[in-house]
């Protein structure tokens, strides 16, 4: 193991006309192979990892302005850029206005 504890970025959007709004539904992108929902089966792909997935899980020990990257992920996502949505296992927005 390498860490104690499971420190995770995630990266979510929201419908909502409002963000701050407290019933402001937020919906999860869940990524190919970083670790995220319990139930879900781990991802095996060896000898080989997904590169995203790898560099969000040591984003996660840092901070955003280490890591200048996750801002321009973020905003690729909230474009709906097919380019960035191609490395996400699930796109919560998928057929619906952008968040």
């Amino acid at each position: 193991s390498i860490t104690k504890e499971r420190t995770e970025v995630i990266l979510q959007g929201t419908s909502s006309l409002d963000p701050n709004d407290p019933a402001a539904v937020w919906e999860e992108f869940d990524f190919k192979c970083k670790p995220g929902d319990l139930k879900r089966r781990p991802c095996f792909i060896s000898p080989y990892h997904y590169r995203l997935d790898w560099l969000m899980w040591f984003a996660a020990f840092q901070t955003y302005e280490q890591n200048e990257w996750i801002i321009h992920l973020a905003g690729k996502l909230l474009a709906q850029e097919e380019e960035a949505l191609s490395l996400m296992a699930t796109n919560p927005f998928a057929g619906r206005e952008p968040p």
